[in-house]
């Protein structure tokens, strides 16, 4: 009995949805279909800036202006409406109603007061009415009736009204002063959470690694509580700095909507990029939507094995290294000439490469940054299979004692290569404090102050060996 009388308070939401539909006392309803103009710029973290003109039916004095079809995570304090045609309007005051109507909110609101309630005999379908004043919602109803008080709901309720801050969606209430009455198109315009992008690009990487084509795209998820029909789109790449607000989104389920074919144009705004859709669309509530940001073919990329080393290694008697070490296989492009030489939002690069039948085979991703054009994309792909390294300490001196130690350790690094081409490896062992080489079987270069690196070729099916002795203090 219980179930269906929760069920009954459910069945009486599309009558409360219709109440809810009709303005309070002396409000005027203004909806989507209101809208003439969207225009909605998409920041990295979940922030928009929203840009709409309204259409507003105006009385000559104070006016009472619902405007309905809000983002649930408006910041109320950044909303700002004006006039852009006939006289301007004077703002007395405004009011963001998102406690939103549902059976349970509506039964809570009337905590204290009196509600109806309807039972059916189930034998014989005769309905009882009865009054009595809800005492408390929390984890379960109380109703207080003329002669006993009962516990959960009983039956159908019924309520006299929608409490004037319970809306059916969010609601920006404004209080303004027209010198004119008639029509008049207004801007409406907020920040809001709820709306966020990402840059996301696929790679496939040539036959013989040196060359890649590269697809951009922009993942932009709407989780605001609204939608945006024909909206202009706008988005800004770069760090915004802001006071940090609260924007933890609900959980939602997420559609695919068709992606764009056009790419996005861009132009530097400040210390941001703006890229700009070339056709309006539309922004639906709990969508995903992909849009073309760039494409660019046979691009030259480099490939890098990569092993590196510790700091600590140089400061102490290390009798655990002489196990297999992993190689790191790195891709290389620059962001210049070309289709390329134009800021990268930061996003994610996945790569893939097609296999001898065909087949393009995933072999990797990383995250990059924002990045401006002529610098260096660096992609970290994973580690290297038939390349392997085996480092040994072979001779360690405490030269000088605190507070000023010296150290001299002394190192044997074998790579082998069971690839059927050759490779070379980069090594690259970062060094604590002041150091010198004392000797080695290969010249090392120096490139970060605190880093010597060695190249070193690694013949197909063969090994290479790299020893050097290094003092530290």
């Amino acid at each position: 009995m219980r179930a269906m009388a929760w069920a009954s308070v459910f069945g009486v939401l599309p009558w409360l949805t219709s109440v809810a539909m009709v303005a309070q006392a002396g409000e005027r309803i203004n909806r989507a279909e209101d809208r003439d103009e969207v225009a909605v710029a998409i920041y990295n973290d979940s922030l928009a800036l929203i840009k709409e003109t309204r259409r507003l039916e105006l009385d000559r004095g104070i006016n009472d202006i619902a405007l309905r079809d809000v983002s649930a995570k408006m910041r109320p304090e950044t909303a700002s409406l004006r006039a852009v045609s006939g006289p301007p309007l004077r703002l007395i005051e405004q009011n963001f109603d998102f406690d939103l109507l549902t059976p349970q909110k509506l039964l809570d609101k009337y905590v204290g007061q009196t509600v109806g309630v309807i039972r059916t005999n189930p034998a014989t379908g005769t309905e009882t009415r009865e009054s009595a004043r809800v005492l408390a919602t929390n984890g379960g109803t109380v109703l207080k009736f003329a002669d006993r008080i009962e516990t959960g709901v009983p039956g159908r309720l019924t309520f006299d009204d929608v409490p004037a801050n319970l809306r059916d969606r969010p609601t920006l209430i404004v209080k303004l002063d027209s010198p004119a009455a008639g029509k008049q198109a207004a801007e409406l315009s907020y920040l809001s959470g709820g709306l966020s992008w990402q840059a996301d690009y696929v790679a496939e990487l040539s036959g013989d690694e040196t060359k890649l084509d590269l697809a951009g795209w922009v993942t932009l998820t709407n989780r605001s509580g609204t939608g945006y029909e024909n909206a202009k789109l706008q988005l800004v790449a770069g760090d915004v700095n802001r006071v940090r607000q609260d924007f933890a989104p609900k959980g939602a389920m997420v559609a695919m909507a068709a992606p764009a074919s056009r790419e996005m144009a861009r132009e530097e705004v400040f210390d941001y990029h703006l890229y700009s859709l070339g056709q309006p669309t539309s922004i639906r509530d709990n969508q995903t939507k992909q849009v073309a940001l760039l494409a660019a073919a046979g691009v030259a990329v480099r490939k890098e094995y990569l092993l590196a080393g510790e700091a600590w290694y140089y400061q102490s008697q290390a009798s655990d290294l002489g196990r297999k070490q992993k190689i790191a296989v790195f891709l290389e492009f620059d962001n210049a000439g070309g289709d390329l030489g134009k800021p990268l939002p930061k996003g994610v690069v996945r790569v893939y490469k097609k296999d001898s039948k065909g087949n393009a085979i995933f072999i990797g991703e990383d995250a990059i940054d924002h990045t401006p054009k002529n610098d260096r994309v660096r992609l970290k792909m994973g580690n290297a299979f038939d390349v392997t390294a085996t480092r040994k300490q072979t001779g360690y001196k405490l030269l000088a004692g605190r507070p000023n130690p010296v150290y001299e350790t002394a190192w044997r690094l074998e790579l082998n290569n069971a690839k059927e081409q050759p490779v070379t490896v980069k090594i690259v062992e970062p060094m604590p404090g002041d150091w010198e080489i004392v000797s080695a079987s290969q010249l090392h270069e120096k490139g970060e102050a605190h880093a010597a690196v060695w190249p070193l070729r690694v013949p197909a099916g063969g090994k290479a060996v790299l020893e050097y002795a290094v003092r530290v203090r």
